[in-house]
Parts: structure tokens; sequence; C-alpha cells
């Protein structure tokens, strides 16, 4: 039982449903657990092991705040209870962290994208990677939730799903071509947000008649007044990138309009890179519910790429997640939750130092270790 831990974290898992059987005594309480695995994790911790020898090391300061009656859990103890945590148990526990901070800071947009875990492959047992698919709060850099399927097929079914476990009144949300779907925008609209899918063949209709509707414009070069335009410009690394961004409120070609809950822009966006010699271009297409400039437009489609660069990428990088070999879904999807949550926490540190030198520093120095805690659950 805590003692005198910090209230916030404390709070946050407080409520958090014992898994293990009932009746039983444990020798390792589960606020203990989860407190020094997340505390592990801040701290530069990437396995079971790892956590194990954390606690050990800070033992003594642990002891500051956890009774420890038992010691610090073994490896083993770790993945077995997280293995049996409901994973939308756990999610829900760091949810009024979460609300509080997006209350603060607002989340003007949303992206959703999956994400393999290509450790969690079981070719013994005949199981394909699990697949994480996440909300990214662009601007506040926090993951909002998350659901694992088993194959990147389903992940048409989980994003509804992830929908209903989030709070985007207000905001728009982006979903590559996977996600472009009926009832996804219909489930979008029904949680007074807004949507821009991406279009790709798997819609056949709503790909030939935006097409048609841009080809046509260009032709005519765009006399008739009814597409926006913004066009943008950036070199970097020897790169010289142009993203051209078009939008239209004129919807009269779009034969399957009236199916779009709220449908009321296309947008098609170019980029044209070039490295050296070397060049390449690529078109996209969107549809959104929301009437806005194509500047705006533009900067939201650009911002989606951040779960790529400031989320997914992250995780492998830093927290080592295509290394994990963890086979057991469920331990795997709540390890998975485990990092994207230290994640959200390590983004709203401010500081200059990298993610990777701050969870080095936070490991070494307990003092900063107190001070991150401090900082991102308002103790």
């Amino acid at each position: 039982m805590l003692l005198s831990a910090p209230k916030s974290l404390y709070d946050c898992f407080a409520q958090l449903p014992e898994p293990r059987r009932l009746g039983r005594t444990f020798a390792h309480p589960l606020d203990e657990i989860i407190t020094i695995a997340i505390c592990a994790v801040l701290g530069g911790a990437n396995d079971w092991v790892a956590v194990e020898t954390f606690g050990n090391a800070k033992r003594a300061w642990f002891q500051r705040f956890l009774r420890l009656e038992h010691g610090i859990p073994s490896h083993d103890t770790f993945g077995r209870v997280f293995s049996l945590l409901s994973p939308v148990a756990f999610q829900d526990c760091f949810r009024e962290w979460i609300r509080g901070a997006c209350e603060r800071l607002g989340i003007p947009h949303v992206a959703i994208d999956g994400k393999r875990m290509a450790g969690s492959q079981d070719d013994r047992r005949g199981l394909k990677a699990l697949h994480l698919v996440s909300a990214w709060a662009t601007a506040v850099r926090l993951t909002l939730g998350q659901v694992a399927v088993e194959d990147k097929s389903n992940e048409i079914t989980a994003i509804p799903e992830l929908l209903g476990l989030l709070e985007i009144a207000g905001a728009l949300v982006t979903i590559d071509a996977m996600g472009c779907q009926k009832e996804i925008a219909e489930k979008i609209r029904g949680q007074q947000a807004d949507y821009v899918l991406a279009v790709k063949e798997n819609q056949p209709h709503l790909y030939e008649d935006i097409r048609s509707l841009f080809q046509e414009a260009l032709e005519q070069e765009f006399a008739d007044g009814k597409w926006g335009y913004h066009e943008s410009h950036q070199k970097s690394h020897g790169r010289d990138e142009m993203r051209a961004c078009w939008v239209s409120n004129d919807l009269g070609g779009i034969r399957d309009r009236a199916l779009w809950k709220d449908l009321k822009s296309v947008i098609v966006v170019v980029t044209e890179r070039g490295v050296g010699d070397a060049s390449s271009s690529e078109i996209r297409y969107y549809i959104s519910s929301r009437k806005t400039s194509a500047a705006l437009f533009a900067k939201g489609i650009r911002e989606h790429w951040g779960i790529e660069n400031e989320l997914h990428w992250v995780l492998d990088v830093v927290f080592k997640e295509d290394g994990s070999r963890i086979k057991h879904r469920t331990e795997a999807e709540n390890v998975g939750w485990l990092r994207r949550m230290v994640l959200s926490m390590l983004k709203q540190v401010k500081g200059k130092r990298s993610l990777n030198a701050t969870r080095l520093a936070a490991g070494w120095n307990e003092g900063l270790l107190e001070q991150i805690l401090r900082e991102i659950l308002d103790i």
C-alpha cells in the first residue's frame, strides 16, 4: 500500500481491479507493481528484467513511499500480473490524467493509425504479430487510447471501438485510407468531431469521382473558382519539398455524397520532392465533414504524420518496442499501453534533453525522477 506516494499517481491506479485470483494473499500489492513499473520505464527500463533491476537499485528510494514488505517483485511477477490485467481497465485508470491534460491544453487534432508489434508474432502457436491502433493528440503529444487487433485488416473494426473510448468533441480526426468507411465517418460525427479521411481505390466510386473532379479543374486551370489553394515549400537535409493543397465544397460530381455523413469538402494534396538530380511526386485524395481553408487542411494532413514520427518511430527507437519478444496477447497489449503512457508523460516534460537522455538522467538521478513525476502528474 502506498504511504506517502505522489497522490495523483496513486489516484490514477487506486481503482484498478486486482486481476489475480481472489482469496489469495499476495506478497506484492498491485499498486506497488504498477508504480514500480511506471517509474522504471520512465527511468530507462525496456523489459521486465530491467524493471526488476531498476527496482532493486532504487529500493531505498521506493521505500520512502511504498511498504515493500517482500522487496521488489521478480521479473516473472511483473510479467504475470501484466498478462492478467484488463487492458480496458488499465487504460481507464490513466484516463483521468489524460482528460485533465486535454482540458488544460485542448485537442484540436487527433490522428488515428495502427502499429505492428513485430516481436509479438508467435510462430509456434500460429499467431501473427499484434497491431495496436492508437489515437494521438498531435498538438499536446498524448496517446488518448489504444485497441489491439490480430491483423491490420481488423483495424476497420478497431477504429470505431477506439473512438468510443475518446472524448473528441470539436477535434479534427484524421485517418488513413484503411479507415475511410461510412460507419467510421458517422461515428466521428456522432461524437461531435470532424473527419478527414484519406481516399484510395478501396472506395472506388469516391476515388474515381474526386480524381475526375480534380482532373477537370486542372484542365480548366481552375477557372470556375470552386477550388481553394495553398502551397508550401521546405528545404532540409538536401531535400526540397513542395506541397500543394486544393479544396472544394462543390460536391455535385460525387455520386455517393449522401452516404458519407455530413460530407462538405473534397481535398487533393500534391507533394513533389527533389534530392539532388532525383525527383518524385505523389497525389493524395481526402474527404472531410469540415469546411475550412486549404491552408488549414494542409496543416492537419501534414500533422497526421506526427503519429508516425513522434509516436511509432519513438516507440521503436527509444523504447525498443520492435525488439520486445512478449508473445502473450494481453501482456503485449498492456505493455504497449505502458510504453505509450510513459511516452505521453515524457512528452509533457519541458527541457532540452532528448527523450533518451531524459530517461537515462531520470534513472540515474532520483531527484530528477521526482521532479518529472511532479511536473507531469501535478503532484
